[in-house]
């Protein structure tokens, strides 16, 4: 079960840790509001990260049968899908970075718990790259291909706490940090972290294998 919690910890920190257009608005929000409506608003986050974990590894879970006899191309095709999402998770921040891009957040009329917690809910559900992203890791892991329900429970829990954890520090860092990590700079280290971390899950699978 520690296994499964630590594939939940990780695929959930991979998935998050980019400061992307979500996390910009995020660190912007708290900064122009207060420390509680950012917290709300990470918690939509990572309550969409942590539905789409639990759909794919439910949906893993239920597909176990029927694909076991394609697990090994499966599994090389999981590992090119996380490799191919931390390539371009690197070149686009590469090119952000040398193109001297900025995120843009808009800003418009304040908002309170409930609605940032609805508004970044909904934004995070609309990226299709979320469920995709912890599709290719169920699926393609030994330690993840056939779950019992206690397990994708704390699969998915892990990577809703891994989510919560990174949005609740960018939310908690608005007002004095959200200028470093929205900027040039901060937005290419968490990008390059992040696909670095997405590298070694691809790696892990091909080791166990």
């Amino acid at each position: 079960m520690s296994a499964i919690m630590i594939a939940g910890l990780l695929a959930g920190y991979g998935i998050a840790m980019p400061v992307g257009a979500i996390g910009a608005y995020l660190v912007a929000l708290t900064a122009r509001t207060t420390l509680k409506t950012g917290a709300c608003a990470a918690l939509g986050v990572a309550t969409a990260d942590g539905l789409y974990a639990l759909v794919a590894a439910l949906g893993g879970a239920s597909l176990t049968d029927v694909v076991e006899p394609v697990m090994a191309p499966l599994r090389w095709a999981s590992v090119l899908v996380l490799v191919a999402m931390a390539a371009r998770g690197a070149v686009t921040a590469v090119r952000a970075y040398r193109g001297r891009a900025a995120a843009t957040v808009r800003t418009g009329t304040a908002v309170g718990p409930a609605r940032a917690y609805a508004a970044l809910l909904g934004l995070t559900l609309l990226n299709p790259a979320t469920v995709i992203y912890f599709a290719a890791l169920v699926l393609g892991s030994p330690a993840t291909a056939s779950l019992t329900r206690t397990a994708q429970a704390v699969f998915a829990l892990a990577a809703f706490v891994a989510s919560a954890s990174w949005q609740l520090l960018l939310a908690g860092g608005g007002a004095l940090l959200g200028r470093a990590l929205t900027g040039r700079r901060g937005r290419l280290a968490t990008a390059l972290a992040s696909s670095a971390l997405i590298t070694g899950l691809a790696a892990h699978l091909l080791l166990s294998a």
